[in-house]
């Protein structure tokens, strides 16, 4: 790719970023885990949301509707009895009432913001922070179960033989970035750290566009693209994401 046809691609995405830094971007009508996240504007209830963004954008939101958040002050008989009837995809009512046990125990330990600081510190190394909140919240209620697992995910052997982590990824966005979208709730880590969270979407278009040469959607290509992306903004790569995100999923020509 020349470098005029790079710039030009700029120039689209910043003005897809300017147009849909927009509350009006979150609604019923184009949903987004984001709409409830934002609504209460809370480090561990935004982790729910985010670890449950999988699948139709409007039954994630039909599902997060669902969930009483103020269980997570709530004792554990408490959180059992009340959501034992929830379930969604891949988790059983067990699995989402372990997550919202485990995040309880959590809040009354430590900020996940500090859990994952203290893990990104060493090397300015977001993924490290990552591996150290896995570890961390799964070490607190350790639980085998599929679904448990698919919402928690694990540390890799290898970062080479990573997939996207697209919901931890979208969730470290929500918290470090602040704008009309993201919440910006976090001030330990800076947004030149964060890596594209790739999803089909996502991916897709990054390759049609040509900022992406990997054919599989994995956390080297995440790490390719976000390598790029910091061609255009060196401070704030990820501020591309949701415009990118819409422009495959509005199937936008560009």
């Amino acid at each position: 790719m020349t470098q005029e046809e790079l710039e030009a691609i700029k120039l689209r995405l910043d003005y897809e970023v300017s147009l849909r830094n927009s509350e009006q971007e979150l609604s019923y009508s184009r949903p987004d885990p984001l709409l409830v996240a934002s609504r209460y504007r809370d480090e561990s209830i935004a982790l729910i949301c985010a670890l449950f963004a999988y699948g139709n954008a409007k039954q994630i939101v039909k599902f997060l509707d669902s969930l009483d958040f103020g269980l997570l002050g709530a004792s554990e008989k408490e959180i059992a009895d009340s959501l034992h009837a929830h379930y969604y995809r891949f988790q059983k009512s067990e699995d989402v009432i372990a997550l919202f046990i485990a995040l309880k125990r959590l809040r009354e330990i430590e900020s996940i913001e500090n859990i994952f600081y203290e893990g990104y510190k060493k090397e300015n190394s977001l993924l490290d922070g990552l591996w150290n909140f896995i570890v961390t919240i799964r070490n607190i209620y350790p639980k085998e179960s599929y679904g448990y697992k698919f919402l928690l995910g694990s540390v890799p052997k290898k970062v080479a033989l990573a997939g996207t982590y697209k919901r931890y990824l979208m969730y470290l966005r929500w918290m470090v970035r602040k704008d009309n979208l993201d919440m910006g709730l976090w001030s330990k880590i800076d947004s030149s750290a964060l890596i594209m969270p790739l999803d089909t979407h996502t991916f897709e278009v990054s390759k049609r566009l040509g900022l992406l040469q990997r054919k599989s959607c994995d956390m080297k290509s995440a790490l390719e693209l976000t390598k790029t992306l910091k061609q255009f903004d060196t401070t704030d790569p990820v501020k591309y994401d949701f415009a990118l995100y819409r422009i495959g999923q509005e199937h936008i020509k560009i």
